[in-house]
């Protein structure tokens, strides 16, 4: 009995321990705004804190060869990067521009060229941390943070491998990135305030919006006589990117997409009340990052892709497997990542909402 009443008297004390350390997140979380909000756990910080600096600070353990880094670069990187760094036309190359005398000397010859013609990843980035944070944290595009470590010391391998910094044997790791030499590593500057929060400020403007309107109606128009003078517009912009203008060759729009989120496809929409409806599906997934609802962006429009395969009694079954595999060909050279992390019943749901338009 002596020894249950003192286990109870511990358990007690322990308990108002805690209660007083969650008090303590409360009290210090809400001393500056009463009511609103908490201090953040040790826990939730640490699922944040995932940062790499220049110096190294913050780089977990682990290890990848160059050869491993090939695999998963083929697996999950190439759709959009290209097999050798090369990329496509969204996105600029990795690779390329860079020679082993700019290893040696730490300045990038060809980034005074004017012949050159695209700026490579590898010619301007400084620092080897900066391709390691960045992966690790926003890579692959549709399913950032799905890397760990030492997938990520692979494809960092692999990438340095692709401009000659390292040898077709390298194993990258925690333990020797810092003896890696960028071929621009000298071509950084920190003289600025950007870098150091003591210095000069890289902006000087002072506060001005004052008397601001709740909301600005875009009114501008195109003239008739005008909209078609110079042919196309939509096919005179660039080839990369998302925004590829007007196609003046058709009568305006009535309204602007996104002005009222007509002709976007956003979670939000009510296309289904269910949390997992297909339009959050297509949020959730990512796919709004290269399909729009009327708009062409990296690959074709919903209302496009419906339009297409209208009437077709396969086009379930064929769309299914295309989205599961991937690959290009059929709206451009562009290729589309697979999705075979999909379900069957989350891939069919997809499909089934894209063919009807977004209805």
């Amino acid at each position: 009995m002596f020894k249950l009443d003192k286990f109870r008297a511990r358990l007690g004390f322990a308990t108002l321990i805690l209660l007083a350390t969650q008090l303590t997140f409360a009290q210090t979380g809400s001393a500056k705004y009463p009511g609103i909000g908490r201090a953040a756990t040790p826990a939730e910080v640490a699922a944040w804190d995932i940062d790499v600096r220049p110096d190294f600070k913050g780089l977990p353990n682990g290890s990848g060869s160059v050869e491993k880094g090939q695999v998963i670069w083929e697996a999950k990187c190439a759709s959009c990067h290209g097999t050798f760094g090369e990329s496509n036309e969204i996105f600029t190359p990795i690779a390329g521009g860079t020679t082993k005398d700019d290893v040696k000397t730490g300045r990038v010859a060809s980034l005074k060229d004017m012949k050159q013609p695209q700026r490579t990843t590898l010619m301007k980035v400084p620092t080897v941390s900066t391709l390691w944070d960045y992966i690790y944290r926003a890579m692959p595009w549709n399913a950032p943070r799905s890397l760990s470590p030492d997938d990520t010391y692979a494809l960092v391998a692999f990438i340095l491998n692709l401009g000659d910094i390292v040898p077709d044997d390298f194993v990258l790791s925690d333990k020797n990135i810092a003896k890696i030499q960028m071929p621009n590593r000298n071509g950084m500057t920190t003289k600025h305030g950007f870098w150091s929060v003591s210095g000069k400020p890289d902006v000087n403007g002072k506060a001005c919006m004052q008397n601001c309107v709740q909301f600005v109606q875009i009114g501008s128009t195109l003239p008739d006589f005008a909209r078609n003078a110079h042919e196309n517009i939509a096919e005179q912009n660039r080839m990369y990117g998302p925004y590829r203008g007007a196609d003046t060759t058709k009568p305006p729009i009535k309204e602007l997409p996104g002005s009222s989120g007509v002709g976007l496809a956003h979670a939000s929409d009510t296309h289904s009340s269910s949390a997992k409806g297909p339009a959050a599906l297509f949020k959730n997934e990512n796919c709004s990052a290269c399909h729009a609802q009327n708009a062409k962006l990296v690959g074709p429009s919903i209302a496009d892709i419906a339009k297409k395969y209208e009437g077709q009694s396969s086009a379930v079954e064929k769309l299914m497997a295309k989205v599961k595999v991937g690959g290009a060909g059929v709206w451009g050279s562009i290729p589309m990542p697979a999705q075979a992390q999909l379900s069957d019943e989350d891939r069919k749901t997809l499909v089934v909402w894209m063919l009807s338009g977004g209805k």
